[in-house]
């Protein structure tokens, strides 16, 4: 999810003049020598992170998709389930951050209050939580295809935001990718059949798809004003840029996001017809429990891979992969739910391409232009 959107966190670099910032994801690890050392061990790490990030979000969709498709109907429980499983990131807190100029680590001398800390966690995690709701809601009446195309958009609303929020400048490839995204969600709103329903029932599919349009719209619109927030988080508040930093950013939203999530789940009476929805699911109890076993924990290893990424390249990189797993998804929705990818879908993946790249392209100048800059003053 953009989706869960909830866990994707990365965070901003903050620069000494906030006008040469282009980009609003691009937290800097220690630079290394401008030598260039073949480091295969390093790099099999990062495959492997790599791999976890991108089977993690694309498996986590499917499943979400099939529990509504074979007879589940909780949205609280779908949202539950994304975010319920962070005590797995736990043992990353053993990892130790590579040593670092104090300068590089810490932009204050005096730690923020843990009034400041608490409000920074709490409001973002509700954040995340009213996300990965309405997430839920898309997922549950898009198809799986159109459902992730839209996510797309949150790189066009995290750009719009940090405009504002974090000094972004509107650089060429950026307004590309802007439009492209914006353009390719749209295109999806003029499907011809965008569900499966037809006859008397065609008006309250429409009516369905619809609502799932605009719930995953809103909350990548909200994904995107959250990644915008976290970074103002951590240049006027956190002021650090340590692995532990990130960590707590991650679990201490996740802990807010879940509690929140919970007492939404009990105070909706959904947990009342739990019982009857497993007894009806169409794959048997078996494969209801191992259906939500498994969203939870295929989101919590796309956390891992994103955290491993953050940490032995940058949140830059993290966030590129992510964007560019996205137009996997419905690929696999057609091969296994049997989505159908009309012209209007296939135009709307290749714009979704097209502006990820160009996002994407911009990211690298700025991280070759900081490594030019490194390297002269070096």
């Amino acid at each position: 999810m953009g989706d869960v959107g909830e866990l994707k966190l990365q965070f901003g670099d903050e620069k000494a003049s906030p006008k040469k910032q282009t980009s609003s994801i691009n937290l800097s690890q220690p630079r290394r020598s401008p030598r260039i050392e073949v480091n295969y061990k390093r790099w099999l790490r990062i495959g492997v992170y790599t791999g976890l990030l991108i089977a993690g979000q694309s498996v986590g969709t499917m499943l979400g998709r099939l529990y509504f498709d074979k007879g589940g109907k909780s949205k609280w429980l779908a949202t539950l389930v994304t975010l319920i499983g962070f005590p797995i990131l736990l043992p990353l807190y053993m990892i130790k951050s590579p040593k670092t100029p104090s300068s590089n680590i810490t932009l204050q001398s005096n730690p923020p209050t843990a009034t400041k800390l608490a409000f920074v966690y709490v409001s973002l995690g509700l954040l995340v939580a009213i996300g990965c709701f309405l997430y839920s809601v898309g997922l549950m009446y898009l198809p799986v295809s159109t459902y992730s195309l839209i996510c797309a958009s949150q790189l066009a609303f995290n750009a719009f935001f940090s405009y504002f929020l974090n000094s972004l400048i509107f650089t060429p490839f950026i307004l590309n990718s802007l439009v492209l995204l914006t353009i390719s969600s749209s295109l999806l709103m003029f499907q011809p059949e965008p569900v499966s329903d037809r006859g008397p029932n065609h008006l309250a599919s429409r009516a369905k798809f619809i609502t799932g349009f605009v719930c995953t719209v809103a909350a990548s619109a909200g994904y995107g004003l959250m990644l915008s927030l976290t970074q103002l988080a951590f240049k006027k508040v956190i002021k650090k840029e340590t692995f532990k930093a990130v960590m707590d950013m991650i679990i201490y939203q996740s802990i807010v996001s879940s509690s929140a999530i919970l007492i939404g789940f009990f105070a909706s009476g959904e947990w009342r017809s739990l019982k009857r929805e497993m007894d009806g699911f169409h794959l048997g109890k078996a494969s209801y429990v191992m259906t939500l076993v498994w969203t939870a924990i295929s989101w919590q290893l796309f956390s891992v891979g994103c955290v491993g990424l953050i940490f032995e390249v940058s949140s830059l990189f993290s966030n590129a992969i992510s964007a560019l797993g996205l137009p996997i998804v419905p690929v696999f929705a057609v091969l296994f739910f049997h989505d159908k990818m009309d012209g209007i879908k296939i135009v709307s993946m290749i714009l979704a391409v097209w502006g990820f790249v160009s996002y994407g392209y911009q990211n690298y100048l700025d991280d070759l232009n900081e490594s030019s800059t490194v390297e002269r003053d070096s």
